[in-house]
């Protein structure tokens, strides 16, 4: 599956951005799709997740009650809405998916085999 990420950009603190990723090839029902981000000089980090299929959602603590995850399954794509933006929110967006992640792993790079190109937000103060 070949994921495309897209919806960054410059926006003032406190602003919203939604990111989308959009999966190629393949539906993402089965699928566990995630964003991570990676600010610069840091390492990738974990932002959400989300898998239908057993229907849970996962936030870090970082961005809970700021950012959700959603998808539509009809246009193979998930999102990113991301409100309250923060100067520290600052990073390229990667989206990440894979059918074999399992829940305790949900926020390890490693799990995910399919990643999309990164998307970068910028948030000014």
């Amino acid at each position: 599956v070949q994921l495309q990420a897209s919806g960054g950009g410059l926006v003032q603190a406190g602003g919203s951005l939604r990111l989308s990723c959009v999966a190629d090839g393949r539906t993402l029902r089965r699928y566990t799709v995630a964003w991570f981000r990676q600010a610069p000089g840091k390492e990738r980090t974990f932002v959400a997740a989300f898998k239908l299929a057993g229907d849970y959602t996962d936030i870090a603590e970082s961005v809970k009650g700021r950012f959700t995850i959603s998808r539509d399954n009809a246009k193979n794509t998930v999102y990113l809405q991301m409100n309250s933006l923060r100067p520290e929110d600052t990073a390229v967006y990667y989206c990440a998916a894979d059918p074999g992640v399992i829940r305790s792993n949900v926020a390890s790079q490693s799990a995910y085999a399919y990643w999309g190109q990164g998307t970068l937000v910028t948030v000014s103060s």
